[in-house]
């Protein structure tokens, strides 16, 4: 059968062979921000998943926007040496799979421990971590350190880090680069009103709520050829009253249009500790929709969407362009395989796979 899953996209300079995309998710397990052995094998793998796109976990733009000692990071020629040999491992293992980086600052949620390592704290210096700046200072909640407030030269610095990272990341080889602004990280912290109460002219409004985001975006974009895309990831409501809401998102997705960004990952939340998340398959699709729709800008879906019908059924009723299949790749790492045989598809070129698997093909 014909299926929209299995038909390409361009994001900008950039085509996609196919609708799935494997999401940046962080593994925590870099050694000063350097890529290691895990990384390689588990982005190769995902390389031979049949995702039309991977986007390789959030790397910090300086050390002390790491979430955790253990982030991958892009602000040193170890970093970006790093980075090449992974981003050249995907592309010779599957040359058609399409690999974008996602760019963050952790920003007051940074020099915090593994998430596998008990419940979230700052790590303090003396520990081994590091002061934590934000918009604000006000903590995630009392296990965080107060964080210091971000001065306008700080402001400057971690968008032109921004930049930096960006330039790196097209060295390295990656075909496109995903701005987080989402899930609480300094970029969100800016955007939302719980998290920025600022009096100067990087808070109150929402258009100066955004400025730091627009700082950012023109960052990025100026220190990138036309080859490369770029996006953003948005988390487009924080879940509860007077925060973050999807009407403000929609703004900001405009806004990133006439800066020239090429596509939107939309996600929700993050910024405040137990919101009251409403969470079951496909919950935060409607978000995704409207931005979509109110937009025109490419948009990507994600949360609990693992069965392959249903990514197609939400592609053909016009909810999203891309589909993202984050812990469902890692429960099964040929999702991208099982969901052509689920669709009863015959013949696919944008069935991203290696031709030494084809005959695990299981149709």
């Amino acid at each position: 059968m014909d299926t929209m899953l299995f038909t390409p996209i361009e994001l900008g300079p950039v085509t996609i062979p196919n609708r799935i995309a494997v999401p940046p998710m962080c593994m925590y397990s870099a050694k000063s921000g350097v890529a290691q052995l895990f990384h390689k094998m588990h982005y190769g793998h995902l390389a031979a998943s049949g995702a039309g796109l991977v986007c390789i976990e959030a790397m910090a733009v300086t050390p002390e926007g790491r979430i955790t000692e253990s982030d991958l990071g892009l602000w040193s020629d170890e970093c970006e040496a790093g980075l090449k040999e992974l981003v050249d491992l995907m592309h010779e293992i599957e040359p058609a799979c399409r690999v974008m980086v996602q760019l963050n600052h952790a920003g007051r949620k940074a020099s915090v421990t593994k998430p596998w390592d008990g419940v979230a704290r700052t790590v303090e210096p003396m520990d081994g971590g590091w002061p934590v700046r934000a918009p604000s200072a006000i903590p995630f909640n009392e296990r965080y350190t107060k964080p210091r407030v971000l001065s306008f030269e700080d402001c400057a610095r971690v968008a032109n880090a921004f930049g930096d990272a960006a330039k790196r990341a097209e060295r390295a080889g990656v075909d496109g680069i995903e701005i987080h602004m989402a899930h609480g990280y300094l970029i969100h912290q800016f955007l939302s009103p719980l998290t920025n109460t600022r009096i100067d002219e990087y808070g109150g409004a929402l258009e100066n709520r955004m400025r730091f985001a627009r700082e950012v975006m023109n960052s990025v974009k100026s220190n990138v050829s036309d080859k490369v895309a770029v996006g953003l990831r948005v988390s487009a409501t924080d879940w509860v009253p007077d925060g973050w809401t999807i009407d403000d998102t929609v703004a900001l997705v405009k806004l990133a249009k006439t800066q020239g960004l090429h596509f939107v990952d939309v996600s929700t939340g993050g910024n405040i500790e137990n919101a009251p998340i409403p969470v079951g398959p496909g919950y935060q699709v409607p978000f995704a929709s409207r931005v979509k729709a109110e937009t025109g800008m490419p948009t990507f879906a994600v949360g609990l969407i693992r069965d392959a019908w249903q990514a197609e059924t939400l592609l053909r009723e016009g909810a999203a362009d891309v589909i993202d299949i984050g812990r469902a790749m890692l429960d099964d790492p040929h999702w991208g395989w099982h969901a052509a045989s689920a669709l009863h598809v015959k013949e696919v070129p944008e069935l991203v796979v290696p031709p030494q698997y084809l005959r695990g093909l299981t149709y």
